[in-house]
């Protein structure tokens, strides 16, 4: 599987890139094209959303509190805390993949220098399997 630090195609998880592509394939100058085009497009609609709700809105808090703006800024503020929550409900469980991991990575190494093989089971199907 081909790495790559920061592509359109590459999904980073875990500290390791996945590509869409196959390791000898090299991403064609059509898809960049197409992909710059589309983000291209989804800015200039965005932009428009955030020009077309710049109108003044008041967001009003217990005890008399209340904020002031622009309705796109509101709508971004929220958006972007919610995506923040939502990475930090995700941590404990990366945490436990992470240290899952480590312990496995070290079961392997340890049964490596034992000179052991993990036991695969029986390698043909059962017969009533078919």
């Amino acid at each position: 599987m081909r790495t790559r630090k920061n592509g359109i195609l590459g999904c980073r998880f875990f500290s390791r890139t996945i590509s869409l592509f196959r390791p000898d394939q090299k991403e064609s100058p059509d898809m960049k094209l197409l992909f710059r085009l589309l983000a291209a497009v989804l800015f200039v609609l965005f932009f428009g959303f955030a020009l077309k709700n710049t109108q003044e809105v008041a967001l009003r808090f217990f005890l008399d509190y209340e904020l002031r703006g622009p309705l796109v800024l509101l709508l971004l503020g929220f958006f972007a805390i919610g995506a923040v929550l939502g990475v930090l409900a995700m941590t404990p469980m990366v945490f436990r993949y992470r240290r899952e991991l480590g312990k496995h990575k070290h079961a392997i190494v340890v049964l490596q220098k034992n000179g052991a093989t993990p036991d695969r089971g029986n390698a043909s199907p059962p017969a009533d399997a078919y």
